[in-house]
């Protein structure tokens, strides 16, 4: 396991590597010296850190709301210190932090491990499903991102555009998988375990036993009441999110002034796929993909200020959660690396199984 941690960890590297090299050769005059010269408002990005928190606190909002029909007693607030770590785990330790949060409000709320990691399968369709809402809605509805895109050149209003038709058909595609999974799960897990059980490393089990833990996620949606509520807390989540990066744009004052929260929208999508490659605690992708879109999207000059905003989001939407969690896994008596490595563990031996 660790000799495949540290391949992508290369991998990952050299991508990046790659892709600054890419980016950074086109500005051969870049001047680094000028990169953290920017006067900053900072009451703005406070503003963008206290937005931040609070979409955590509706992240923990949102899985009291899945915990509801097992854990009535479950409390919100007893759900935010598991949220804040989990995500100061993801962002200290990259991928390998990712199960934490489930893991801790599993032991916390006496469940199943395999249960909560279930509930974070479909928190993530939330999430997409969320941001595209906000997204599809700013680009074909009357908003200041539709005007930017008309004005804009080719190249880019057909790339906004073809964003949004994706991202729809990226939601439909899932919202089918979810209800063909709610009715035949079991049975499509079973498929695909007894087809691909030749394959190395088990992996047509660890498929299988992906497809079962997604279908005991669905069943903690109790009735179309609890689906409104868990998609207006997700599109709520993102709007206040969409906020804190533009008050973080509004900390450089006039060079950023035109930026909207239906513009940094796009800033957003751009910083999730970039998030895809990401090295441990100092990100990669994010960054980079974000600088990308300020240069390549919105045309923000000079270079330098893409950078500096760049950077500047990634700690705000990022990493400004760790010095909190780092608090609250030192009064908790927490090790990161522990819970990391005894949620990869869990996640290995314990199968799916009916929420309890």
């Amino acid at each position: 396991m660790n000799n495949k941690k540290y391949l992508a960890y290369t991998v990952a590297f050299v991508v990046l590597s790659v892709l600054v090299y890419l980016q950074f050769r086109t500005w051969r005059n870049f001047d680094w010296a000028r990169l953290f010269q920017y006067g900053l408002n900072w009451r703005h990005v406070l503003h963008g850190v206290a937005l931040i928190y609070l979409a955590y606190f509706l992240r923990a909002v949102r899985w009291k709301i899945f915990l509801r029909p097992v854990r009535k007693q479950a409390s919100i607030l007893g759900l935010i210190a598991p949220t804040v770590i989990g995500f100061t785990g993801l962002a200290i330790l990259g991928r390998p932090g990712e199960l934490i949060r489930p893991y801790l409000i599993a032991r916390r709320e006496n469940l199943s491990f395999a249960s909560q990691v279930a509930v974070w399968a479909v928190e993530r369709i939330f999430d997409i499903a969320g941001f595209t809402v906000l997204l599809v809605a700013a680009i074909f509805l009357p908003s200041k991102l539709r005007t930017f895109a008309e004005s804009a050149p080719p190249e880019v209003r057909h790339w906004i555009h073809l964003t949004g038709y994706g991202l729809i058909a990226l939601v439909l595609g899932l919202l089918a998988a979810a209800v063909l999974m709610s009715y035949r799960g079991k049975r499509i897990a079973q498929w695909v375990e007894d087809r691909f059980s030749h394959l190395a490393e088990n992996l047509g089990h660890r498929i299988a036993q992906k497809i079962r833990e997604f279908t005991v996620g669905l069943n903690t949606i109790h009735g179309p009441f609890a689906f409104l509520q868990l998609s207006a807390v997700s599109v709520l989540m993102w709007w206040v999110i969409a906020v804190a990066y533009k008050e973080v744009t509004y900390a450089y004052g006039a060079p950023m002034a035109a930026m909207s929260t239906t513009k940094v929208l796009l800033l957003m999508g751009s910083s999730m796929v970039g998030s895809m490659v990401q090295l441990p605690g100092v990100g990669g992708g994010s960054q980079l993909a974000t600088i990308s879109a300020l240069d390549h999207v919105f045309d923000i000059v000079p270079k330098e200020l893409a950078v500096s905003c760049g950077i500047m989001l990634w700690l705000v939407t990022f990493v400004a959660v760790v010095p909190l969690g780092l608090l609250l896994a030192h009064w908790e008596r927490l090790s990161l690396r522990k819970l990391s490595a005894e949620s990869a563990k869990a996640e290995d031996v314990v199968p799916a199984e009916n929420v309890p």
